[in-house]
């Protein structure tokens, strides 16, 4: 899989920006946080691709709003990561 660049923008007491980072965390994806409840500056890069709320996650050049994971998935290629890594697994035992 190539590395992608990961942008996740999120606001405090969210619990779909929680849940997004929660997914990214456990698919081992790198990203980038941009709190826009913390930073104004944030707050209107995330305005100026056209997206309004939180969580908004960016993919290279595609955007995927809220937490929809099966979407993360394949824009991630996560099911063919963990479909190689557990193919290594078994061939290692």
């Amino acid at each position: 899989m190539t590395r992608q660049n990961v942008v996740v923008y999120t606001s405090d007491g969210c619990r779909h920006c929680s849940n997004v980072l929660e997914f990214l965390e456990e698919s081992g994806v790198q990203y980038e946080e941009k709190n826009i409840s913390r930073s104004k500056e944030y707050y209107q890069e995330m305005k100026q691709q056209g997206v309004y709320g939180a969580p908004a996650t960016f993919i290279g050049d595609q955007k995927i709003l809220g937490f929809q994971k099966r979407q993360l998935k394949k824009k991630l290629g996560v099911d063919e990561m963990y479909h190689s890594t557990h193919q290594q697994a078994i061939r290692n035992t």
